[in-house]
């Protein structure tokens, strides 16, 4: 999904919510006309509205003769909709949870079959860096690359004399909780995508400070373009 806060935003018109609720409330797809009979609008206003949501990702359409009969005189096959395999998330500020469960995950599971937690999290942290870090595709200076994926991830860097500042932490609440382990993946995070970027001449380091992440991006040499 492109825009999630466009798809989130569709649903902020009630007509379009009890349309939408009607829709995930049943296991199969259901048509213009039930659609509009359960949530109480008519027909023309039901169909501008289901059709808006699948614009947006929110619902799949189908298309099915909904009179159960076939072949001469069934009828046309008529617009079905059901909820689409899309996963809409907003946060203010941005969090990254789904990052940090996927990197906790896959080092649990290396953990059970015998390698030491610490090693298979700060490992899982640093390939999930590098593969941010790899699929960037842009040219600039390396704190200028580094700033375009962490910004994706939710970190807003800004940049700070030779380095960059990360004003959030994708992770906050599990910080608050866990503020060394979280920090640690934190850090390993980062470094994994400098890496990716394949940038030479850029560090991470951890330098904490109230209301922002802990860790710091800055320049560990003379600044290279790539």
């Amino acid at each position: 999904m492109e825009d999630p806060f466009s798809a989130i935003g569709a649903l902020a018109d009630p007509v379009r919510r009890r349309l939408y609720d009607v829709v995930v409330g049943h296991l199969d797809a259901v048509g213009r006309e039930q659609a509009a009979r359960e949530a109480g609008v008519p027909i023309h206003t039901a169909r501008f509205h289901l059709d808006k949501l699948v614009e947006e990702g929110l619902l799949d359409v189908d298309h099915r003769r909904l009179s159960g009969r076939s072949g001469p005189g069934a009828g046309r096959p008529a617009k079905v909709y059901r909820r689409s395999d899309v996963e809409v998330a907003v946060s203010l500020p941005g969090r990254g949870y789904d990052l940090v469960g996927q990197v906790f995950a896959a080092a649990v599971e290396r953990s059970l079959e015998g390698v030491p937690l610490p090693e298979t999290l700060a490992e899982e942290a640093r390939a999930a860096g590098r593969r941010d870090g790899t699929a960037y595709d842009g040219r600039a200076d390396e704190l200028e690359r580094s700033a375009a994926v962490l910004s994706g991830r939710g970190y807003e860097p800004a940049r700070d004399g030779d380095g960059l500042v990360l004003r959030n932490c994708p992770f906050d609440a599990l910080a608050r909780d866990h503020t060394a382990l979280v920090c640690g993946v934190n850090r390993d995070y980062v470094d994994g995508v400098l890496d990716g970027l394949g940038c030479r001449h850029t560090v991470a380091r951890l330098d904490p400070a109230p209301g922002r992440c802990c860790v710091r991006v800055e320049e560990s040499g003379p600044p290279q373009s790539a």
